[in-house]
């Protein structure tokens, strides 16, 4: 059944935004899986997000019918390396979702880490959740432990809290700081505002150094912890809200 937003609204709900309400995907998302063909209504499969739900219609994604919103829930991920943070992969590499699958309900990622980067993932139940998460608003630091083949040394990490453009493309200030030296390779611990497509490594790349081990260990507030690679741990909703304030928790119904 829909939610009671289509319901109240005789006109329908448009399918990117009501999948978002479920937890099935964000709006951005959401275009992608119709994009994909396997975003059906009674039956008949979706060619665009125009489309709009009304009460009663019969919503699957892949198969499976899309039920009434569950409250926003989230948790916390140790992703292993080889896995891709994508709900299906053409190329049919192995994803975060099948890993998790058999452990939790259907989830979507706050943000995403490439194929190789390892650590903290956060996995939601709610769209509207991972889009209050992944405001730029929010300026939340993430966290990397960085391990590089190639030599560099603290003057030239201090150089990157000025920001730095690398082919055109403008990174804002990065804090970075050299741990230790260990054969050809140097542990770096950085920290990131924004997150660009594959900022750490061309970042590093561009001081010489060829990233070989990447791990994300913080989130704004989350952190990974102990978390062992592949575990998965829920984050108390009392967590959550003390992060968002009240305002937006009772907004978000959580």
């Amino acid at each position: 059944m829909a939610p009671a937003d289509a319901a109240q609204n005789p006109d329908g709900e448009r399918i990117a935004k009501f999948l978002a309400r479920a937890g099935v995907a964000s709006r951005r998302e959401a275009e992608k899986l119709i994009e994909q063909g396997i975003v059906t209504v009674d039956g008949k499969t979706l060619t665009t997000p125009a489309f709009k739900v009304k009460e009663g219609m019969d919503v699957r994604v892949d198969g499976t019918r899309v039920r009434t919103k569950e409250p926003p829930r989230l948790w916390r991920y140790h992703k292993p390396s080889g896995l891709v943070t994508t709900h299906k992969d053409p190329q049919g590499r192995p994803t975060v979702f099948d890993a998790v699958a058999d452990r939790l309900p259907r989830v979507i990622s706050i943000g995403r880490l490439d194929l190789t980067t390892e650590g903290l993932l956060l996995l939601t139940n709610d769209g509207a959740l991972a889009r209050q998460l992944e405001l730029p608003a929010n300026a939340w630091v993430r966290r990397y432990r960085i391990r590089a083949y190639g030599k560099t040394d603290q003057k030239a990490l201090d150089e990157l809290a000025k920001g730095v453009t690398i082919d055109g493309v403008l990174y804002k200030p990065i804090k970075a700081k050299l741990d230790q030296t260990k054969g050809g390779n140097q542990w770096i611990t950085a920290s990131i505002t924004e997150g660009k497509n594959r900022e750490i490594r061309k970042v590093m790349e561009h001081l010489g150094l060829k990233v070989n081990r990447l791990i994300r260990t913080a989130f704004g507030p989350f952190q990974l912890g102990g978390l062992e690679a592949g575990a998965i741990e829920e984050v108390p909703s009392k967590q959550i809200k003390e992060q968002l304030g009240a305002k937006t928790s009772e907004a978000l119904g959580i």
